[in-house]
């Protein structure tokens, strides 16, 4: 019960960022100029964004949240333009302008959209409009979400012929807030505790669902349902740029996407082909990469010992068909019943045990990391069918987990009671090992063979000029000579 609250107060938060969905957009004729009173013009450094309308600070800083949302964009692709190498100025390479109207003030009446995106035609070919109202002022996060998929239909427009097209344009709603999402958790802006508490609570959208996605279903979507598609589409487009080329497959992918009429597995499996083929495999694959995306910082989230078996307790599980086809999971303790089956399907039935094995190594607590090295010998030997010390060596792990989280609790209660007692003065227990520390520490036991005299004239060129040194020969006028031959 304690999670709920945990969830529910993530998903305010995350509600203060949320975006209007990408309407699809229909090509067309561009009308005739609009008038604005007082209307100034401020064109960005990279000459793509033209901001008109508002007053000359919302222009400014309209133009300045437009360039930063598509540099974020570029670096998140690793696209070639952002390197060093790059020498051409970067008007060399857009091609399709993107303009951004300000309309109203801030105070007026809510209109039902503040941003509406337009795709115009003429014979100078395609431009892309953005309509900002400013009744809430500048709506930093989704300007930068409408930006993002203004410049997702520049990379598909640009090599497309200048005609109006009856088929309407669309950056499927996932794509544009994944891309927002990664772009937060490159820049450790991301809360990834709303990714583990939607994620252990079963919160996350699956794939066809988070697909199939249109308008009005966003729309009609709660906080926290707003909340898990966020996570859901953060961690797709994360984990798709982790694929193997996946930065380059992404930058092909995001040209094609905007005008793609099929299903969106298909799309994402030709451009990312180390993905298997299979209906369901895309989803399976989704689902073991989002625990290992999600809420993990590697250098510093390591498990309690507690936390550690718990996960581990859920990884050691075997997925296998019975006599009649249906797909059963079972812990590992049920192994018997798959000794009967060929050597590929045990393969199959351990894997998936195998692959949450590799990933809590990367966060288990560090005294758990050989009893994960034996689980994974064990698996493979019932995966060849070498099951003769199996259940001798699943009881001898078991002993050992239940003596680790006992020292643990006890040791944690322990704790607890001397943070609650708060003692004031220190026991002396410890202070003969602390005296024998320092005089080990100033009187370094030095061996008198030849080796060890050569390593330690190495050791004092290489700390030449440091304090501390441990003492070498030397000659007479205290410089070191040189180095003898190593003895043999």
């Amino acid at each position: 019960m304690i999670l709920r609250p945990l969830v529910l107060g993530l998903i305010v938060t995350a509600l203060a960022a949320a975006q209007e969905i990408p309407r699809a957009v229909q090509v067309t004729e561009p009308p005739e100029p609009l008038k604005l009173a007082g209307q100034d013009r401020v064109i960005s450094s990279t000459k793509q964004f033209r901001v008109n309308g508002g007053g000359s600070e919302d222009r400014s800083a309209t133009v300045m949240l437009a360039e930063e949302a598509r540099n974020e964009l570029l670096r998140l692709t690793e696209d070639v333009k952002t390197g060093a190498a790059f020498k051409e100025p970067e008007t060399a390479w857009w091609k399709i302008p993107i303009s951004i109207t300000l309309h109203g003030k801030s105070g007026d009446p809510l209109p039902r959209r503040t941003v509406a995106t337009e795709i115009l035609v003429s014979e100078a070919g395609f431009e892309i409009h953005l309509d900002v109202h400013l009744s809430r002022g500048i709506e930093q996060e989704r300007l930068k979400f409408a930006t993002t998929a203004a410049l997702i239909y520049e990379r598909t427009l640009k090599d497309r012929p200048n005609t109006v097209s009856q088929t309407p344009y669309l950056v499927p709603p996932w794509l544009v807030d994944g891309l927002r999402e990664a772009t937060a958790w490159r820049l450790n802006q991301s809360d990834r505790r709303l990714y583990e508490a939607l994620f252990k609570t079963g919160g996350l959208f699956k794939l066809d669902d988070l697909f199939s996605l249109d308008e009005r279903g966003f729309d009609d979507m709660d906080g926290a349902s707003r909340a898990a598609f966020h996570v859901s589409s953060g961690a797709l487009v994360m984990a798709l740029l982790q694929q193997p080329q996946g930065k380059s497959a992404f930058r092909n992918f995001l040209a094609e996407v905007a005008d793609f009429q099929g299903e969106m597995p298909a799309l994402l499996r030709k451009h990312f082909p180390e993905l298997n083929l299979s209906e369901t495999s895309l989803s399976k694959w989704w689902q073991l990469q989002l625990a290992n995306i999600g809420a993990q910082n590697l250098a510093s989230d390591i498990l309690t010992i507690s936390k550690t078996d718990a996960m581990l307790a859920e990884s050691l599980r075997l997925n296998f068909r019975d006599g009649e086809g249906l797909v059963q999971q079972k812990e590992l303790i049920y192994w018997p019943e798959i000794a009967a089956l060929p050597e590929a399907e045990r393969a199959n039935s351990v894997r998936l045990a195998q692959d949450a094995l590799v990933r809590l190594s990367y966060r288990c607590f560090p005294s758990y990391r050989p009893i994960l090295a034996e689980y994974q010998i064990i698996l493979a030997n019932i995966a060849k069918n070498k099951t003769k010390d199996v259940t001798a060596a699943l009881t001898a792990i078991d002993e050992r987990r239940a003596t680790m989280t006992a020292k643990a609790a006890r040791a944690s209660d322990y704790l607890n009671w001397f943070e609650i007692t708060r003692a004031r003065e220190t026991s002396g227990a410890f202070d003969d090992y602390l005296r024998l520390k320092e005089r080990l520490k100033s009187n370094p036991h030095q061996r008198d063979d030849e080796l060890s005299k050569y390593l330690d004239r190495l050791d004092a060129i290489f700390n030449r000029g440091l304090e501390n040194t441990a003492p070498v020969e030397s000659t007479p006028n205290g410089e070191i000579p040189n180095l003898p031959p190593l003895p043999k």
